[in-house]
C-alpha cells in the first residue's frame, strides 16, 4: 500500500503528459482525416472519426482549384531564404551588440528591445506604405526582407552570446591577427549553432504561417503563398473542405520536417543560460 502510495504521483504525472499530448495531437489528427472525405461527409452528424476513401479525389480537387505545388514553392522560397537571412542579419547585429564599445550603445538597444512591445497591427499601414513607396508591392521580397533584421532575433542572439561566450576569448583572437569579420565567422558562430537554430526555427514558422503581411502586399495568384492560397478557396462557392484540410495538412510537412531536424539545437538554445557556471 505504501509502494502504491509512492507511485501515485509519478502515474498521475505520466496520464496528465498523455493528455496534454493527445490535446496537442488532436488538430493535427483531425485535419488528416479531415482530409480524407468528401464534403458532404464532414458535413454528416456526427462527424466522422476515422479516416475515409477520398484522398485521391480530394487530391484532384486540390490541384484543381488551386496550384498547390506553385503556391508551396512559393512559401518555400520565402521562408527558406528569410530564414537564412534574418539569422544572418540578426547575428551579425547581436554581434556588433556584444563584442563593441560605442556611444549611445544601451540606448538604442533598450529602444530595440522596447519596439518589440509594439503590436505588429500598429504597423501594417507605415509598412504598406512603405513596401508601397520602395516599388516592391507585390513582391515576395516584401515579404522576408523588411523583417529580416528583427529585434527578437537580435535580442535572443545578444543574450545568448552574454551568456556562453568570453571576451578573454575574442581578445586571444585579436591578438592572433584576426579580423572583425574572421572573429564573427571563425570563433563566434560556431559557438551559437544553438540559438540560430532556435531563431531559424521561430523565423521559418512565423513566415510559413504568416497571413497578414501575404494580404496586404501580394495580390497576383501566381504569387501566392500557401496560407493566401488556402483562405482564398475559402470564398468559393461550395468550398471543398475536403481539399482544404488535405492542403492544410501538407502544408504542415515542412514545419514537421524542420522541427524534427532542429529540435534538439532549438532546445539547447532556448535553455541556454538557465544555469550558469
Amino acid at each position: 500500500m505504501t509502494k502504491l502510495v509512492r507511485l501515485l504521483p509519478r502515474f498521475s504525472m505520466q496520464a496528465f503528459l498523455m493528455l496534454s499530448v493527445c490535446i496537442t495531437i488532436f488538430p493535427f489528427v483531425w485535419v488528416a482525416m479531415m482530409g480524407t472525405h468528401s464534403r458532404s461527409e464532414i458535413y454528416s452528424s456526427p462527424p466522422p472519426f476515422y479516416f475515409g476513401t477520398r484522398l485521391l479525389e480530394n487530391y484532384e480537387k486540390l490541384l484543381e482549384v488551386m496550384p498547390f505545388w506553385t503556391v508551396l514553392g512559393n512559401s518555400l522560397f520565402v521562408s527558406v531564404l528569410g530564414t537564412i537571412v534574418t539569422v544572418l542579419f540578426s547575428s551579425l547585429c547581436a554581434y556588433g551588440f556584444f563584442a563593441y564599445e560605442f556611444r549611445g550603445k544601451n540606448i538604442v538597444f533598450g529602444v530595440m528591445v522596447a519596439s518589440m512591445m509594439v503590436p505588429p497591427v500598429l504597423t501594417l499601414i507605415p509598412f504598406f506604405l512603405t513596401v508601397k513607396f520602395l516599388g516592391i508591392l507585390d513582391t515576395h521580397f516584401a515579404l522576408w526582407f523588411p523583417t529580416s533584421a528583427n529585434a527578437m532575433g537580435i535580442f535572443l542572439i545578444r543574450q545568448y552570446m552574454v551568456t556562453s561566450i568570453s571576451r578573454d576569448l575574442l581578445d586571444a583572437a585579436k591578438v592572433d591577427g584576426a579580423s572583425d569579420l574572421r572573429i564573427y565567422w571563425s570563433v563566434v558562430l560556431p559557438l551559437i549553432k544553438p540559438v540560430l537554430a532556435t531563431l531559424g526555427i521561430i523565423t521559418f514558422i512565423a513566415l510559413w504561417n504568416n497571413f497578414l503581411t501575404p494580404l496586404i502586399v501580394i495580390s497576383s495568384p501566381e504569387k501566392y503563398v500557401l496560407t493566401l492560397a488556402l483562405r482564398s478557396l475559402q470564398s468559393v462557392a461550395n468550398t471543398p473542405w475536403g481539399a482544404v484540410m488535405l492542403g492544410t495538412f501538407m502544408s504542415m510537412i515542412p514545419l514537421l520536417i524542420a522541427f524534427l531536424f532542429f529540435s534538439k539545437q532549438m532546445m539547447a538554445g532556448l535553455t541556454a543560460g538557465a544555469v550558469k557556471g
